[in-house]
């Protein structure tokens, strides 16, 4: 979208679409609106996706039911000589402050339930924020999605620590340190919330916002 404000005249939003452009969301070549591929990348272009919508609510459901058993199941299984310890992501954390590493435990309580859940909130709130009018601006909301895309690649941090502890601490009978049930249910909602995220078509964003007509506004919005 090109947003043109000037002193003194009325907001006026004008699409991609209505020029008669579409660009390319692997290279971000613009392209004639009707050109089926990009002739930089072979990419196919569009100039909204009609099933973005149904395939981000479906990874985003699948990710919300994966992400129940990856907190009630046990992520990691320690054995010793003696014992098996079992854990929880939130009751490692919860141990870890007992022992005084209050650091390490911030970190985990906020890496593995402070940020899929506000990845769960934010992904919900732009789906359903390009179906119905939000206060929050446009530009706002372009930040909000470009946060979730980019933290998405930390997400696996919990998995990448748990593959490296499992692979070194392996001394047979004395000790030895295992991935839980809850750590594949863990890594599959974090894959299918950043498939939720890469579903979503950032475009519809500027769309609402270009068929809304600002209170007290007397001015002309163009819409496609």
């Amino acid at each position: 979208m090109v947003c043109m404000e000037l002193s003194g005249t009325p907001k006026k939003i004008v699409s991609a679409r209505d020029l008669g452009i579409v660009s390319c969301t692997r290279c971000s070549k613009a392209w004639p609106l009707g050109t089926s591929n990009c002739a930089r990348c072979g990419h196919v272009l569009v100039s909204r996706d009609p099933m973005s919508m149904q395939r981000v609510w479906a990874y985003w459901l699948m990710g919300l039911i994966c992400y129940v058993p990856a907190n009630v199941l046990p992520m990691l299984q320690t054995k010793t000589l003696f014992q098996v310890d079992e854990s929880t992501i939130i009751g490692g954390a919860v141990e870890l402050a007992h022992h005084g590493n209050l650091g390490i435990a911030a970190i985990i309580i906020f890496a593995s339930v402070v940020i899929p859940l506000g990845k769960f909130w934010a992904v919900a709130f732009l789906a359903l924020s390009v179906k119905n009018r939000s206060m929050v601006s446009k530009n706002t909301r372009q930040f909000l999605y470009e946060v979730v895309e980019y933290i998405g690649r930390w997400s696996m941090i919990d998995i990448f620590v748990i593959a490296i502890l499992s692979s070194l601490v392996q001394l047979k009978a004395l000790a030895a340190i295992n991935p839980g049930a809850a750590a594949m249910f863990f890594a599959l909602s974090v894959i299918f919330t950043m498939l939720s995220a890469q579903a979503f078509d950032s475009r519809l964003i500027w769309d609402v916002q270009a068929k809304e007509k600002p209170a007290g506004d007397g001015g002309t919005d163009i819409n496609e």
